[in-house]
C-alpha cells in the first residue's frame, strides 16, 4: 500500500477565506443595472457583468458569467479610518458606475451586478480575489472606468483607456495618449484568455 499523507487545511488561511467570499458573492442573484437599483444601506463587495449579446467585444463573456469589473465600497476610509460620509456607499458606487456605463455609450440594460454586504476586511480580500482570479477586463486592460473627476488637476489628466474605447462620459480631459484600435485588440485577446481560464478559478471548481 502506498504511503498515505493526510491533506492539510487551514480554514483561516487568506486564500481559503477569499475563496469563501468570492463563492458567496457568486451565489447572489445577478441584478440588472436598468432600472436603477433601489437605494439600500451598507458597504461591501460587488462585481459587474456584461449579460447581453449585442456588443461584439463583451459578448463572449456572457455565457461564462465572467465579470468585466470588480470593486468594493468601504464603510471607512482605509487611509484615515474615518467613517464614510454616506450610509449607503455601495449603492452610491453602483449608481455612479451605471451612469458611467450609459455615458460611455453602452446599454445599462445589458449589464448586471452581484452585491454582497460585508465588513471592509473581507470585502478587500474578495476584491483582490476577483481581480487576481478573473483579471476583469475593465480592471486589467481598459482601466479608468472607476476613476472620478474631482478637480482641475484630474480634468487635465490624459483620457483613460476605458474612456478611449468608450468615449462620451461627461468629463473633460487632457491629451489622448492611447490608441483605440490597439486597446480593442488587447481587450479581445484578454477576454479570450479569460474564457479559457474559467475552469481554473479556485472557487468555481467542483
Amino acid at each position: 500500500m502506498p504511503e498515505y499523507q493526510p491533506a492539510a487545511f487551514d480554514p483561516m488561511d487568506t486564500k481559503n477565506i477569499t475563496a469563501v467570499v468570492c463563492r458567496e458573492l457568486e451565489r447572489q442573484p445577478l441584478v440588472p443595472l436598468d432600472p436603477e437599483i433601489t437605494r439600500f444601506e451598507g458597504s461591501g463587495l460587488y462585481a459587474i457583468y456584461y449579460a447581453g449579446d449585442s456588443h461584439p467585444l463583451y459578448a463572449p463573456l456572457t455565457p461564462h458569467m465572467v465579470p468585466v469589473y470588480a470593486g468594493q465600497a468601504l464603510s471607512h476610509n482605509s487611509a484615515t479610518g474615518t467613517a464614510a460620509r454616506s450610509k449607503n456607499p455601495l449603492w452610491l458606487r453602483l449608481r455612479g458606475h451605471a451612469r458611467s456605463i450609459a455615458g460611455g455609450g453602452l446599454s445599462t440594460a445589458e449589464f448586471g451586478v452581484r452585491l454582497l454586504l460585508m465588513p471592509d476586511v473581507h470585502a478587500d480580500l474578495g476584491e483582490n480575489g476577483l481581480r487576481v482570479g478573473y483579471q476583469p477586463v475593465w480592471n486589467a486592460i481598459l482601466n479608468g472606468f472607476g476613476s472620478n473627476e474631482q478637480g482641475s488637476t484630474t480634468r487635465k489628466s490624459a483620457r483613460t483607456k476605458w474612456d478611449t474605447v468608450h468615449p462620451g462620459r461627461n468629463r473633460s480631459y487632457g491629451a489622448t495618449t492611447h490608441d483605440r484600435d490597439e486597446l480593442l485588440a488587447k481587450a479581445q485577446a484578454h477576454i479570450a484568455a479569460q474564457v479559457a481560464n474559467v475552469a481554473a478559478i479556485p472557487w468555481r471548481r467542483p
